[in-house]
């Protein structure tokens, strides 16, 4: 049909036809005779390609491997790590602790609730304390339970504000367990740190006491790291850490104490009286503290009155202790010429 719908012979047809379809196959064969030592380049060029592609990516499952391998240890030393701070009594410290050169310390600063204007002070003294390389150290306010409204939004402030108050279950007291308190929930508050033991050493001081915070570094940097008990010895005359306990200006002890405080029966039926003699009694009865530090004369009480407990201010203190009012702060603040490092300023004269 489509033949006939063409002016032309049946014969003329089919053989312009053979004609057309003859000179393209010849294109198409000159075409891919022309082409065909480029195609060879372009599959080699390809198949080197490939391989180099190959080794890429076995180089980088070796990575990925050794990468797996990495994370599966790390992974699995922080399970281990919170597992194990669970049952701390049980186990070598030294296995745990990511960084034995730096010194973790936990300072407890036992005040009162109320006590809003003082822990502002606090924070300027020791804020403005130069940070100290190879340490870390924490302050925190120790007090009771809340008992108004007012210090319950304003505590809560504090806490949004600086993170640094512990609030220890327990009616507010000096010498009835306050103490005890504090040092035994210490290790269920921080039991889940990424690191064992979560510090080092930790210290109970009074709010009236001003401590330097490197010389107390650099004086703890060569002491043992377990059992270890340190202060100013009681009574003021005694030089020797057996003797009797350490004064509640500022003592401190290891870690691995602190978890004998809270697991062991001895503070727990002996809880009311001068609480830093009661504290040392607990070491005594417990035979702990096999390593005793006595840090006088770099600690010791402020001047003014002149006791047994105190002498001048001098270069090396550790700590002041009985700085009872704001002009017995100022005058040891001056003597440490504590706003040295006060940069000039358009904004401010200060003479």
């Amino acid at each position: 049909e489509i033949m006939s719908s063409i002016n032309l012979p049946t014969h003329s047809l089919k053989y312009s036809l053979f004609n057309f379809f003859s000179s393209q196959n010849f294109a198409l064969h000159v075409t891919m005779k022309t082409y065909k030592p480029n195609s060879q380049r372009f599959i080699i060029s390809s198949f080197f390609f490939i391989i180099f592609l190959c080794i890429i990516a076995s180089i980088n499952q070796i990575r990925f491997d050794s990468f797996l391998k990495f994370s599966r240890c790390a992974f699995s030393q922080t399970n281990i790590t919170h597992s194990s701070t669970k049952n701390i009594l049980d186990i070598n410290s030294s296995t745990l602790s990511t960084n034995n050169d730096e010194i973790r310390i936990l300072i407890g600063i036992l005040t009162l609730p109320d006590q809003y204007q003082k822990r502002h002070f606090l924070r300027l003294i020791y804020g403005t304390q130069s940070p100290i390389i190879g340490a870390k150290i924490d302050i925190k306010f120790v007090f009771c339970n809340l008992t108004k409204e007012d210090q319950k939004v304003l505590v809560a402030l504090e806490i949004m504000r600086y993170d640094d108050i512990i609030i220890l279950n327990c009616q507010e007291n000096m010498n009835k367990g306050k103490t005890y308190t504090y040092f035994s929930s210490l290790p269920e508050m921080f039991y889940d740190q990424l690191y064992y033991p979560p510090y080092h050493y930790v210290m109970k001081t009074d709010d009236d006491t001003y401590i330097r915070l490197e010389n107390f570094v650099q004086s703890l940097r060569p002491l043992p790291r377990e059992d270890l008990y340190y202060g100013y010895v009681i009574p003021c005359p005694s030089m020797d850490p057996f003797v009797h306990y350490m004064s509640g200006m500022g003592y401190l002890v290891s870690w691995d104490i602190v978890e004998w405080i809270k697991q062991s029966d001895i503070p727990k039926t002996h809880l009311e009286g001068p609480e830093d003699k009661v504290f040392g009694e607990w070491l005594r009865d417990g035979h702990r503290a096999r390593h005793r530090y006595n840090a006088k004369w770099s600690m010791y009480n402020y001047p003014e009155p002149p006791t047994r407990c105190t002498h001048e201010l001098w270069p090396d203190t550790i700590a002041v202790h009985l700085l009872k009012n704001q002009e017995k702060w100022i005058h040891t603040l001056n003597y440490f010429n504590v706003t040295r490092g006060l940069k000039p300023s358009k904004l401010y004269h200060i003479p």
